[in-house]
């Protein structure tokens, strides 16, 4: 990876990965949250006092 590029052309280069994903629509994000948050280890960590 280049460590020497600036922030714009960072994101620059982002936008084009991310115009080349196919778009979600909102009930699979909805599905993406709820398997994150049934499966996730995270939310078990923080529980913990």
């Amino acid at each position: 990876m280049n460590y020497k590029i600036s922030f714009q052309e960072r994101a620059k280069s982002s936008m084009e990965q991310i115009s080349k994903q196919p778009p979600v629509t909102l009930e699979e994000a909805r599905a993406q949250v709820e398997w994150l948050k049934n499966n996730s280890v995270s939310f078990d960590k923080k529980k913990r006092v």
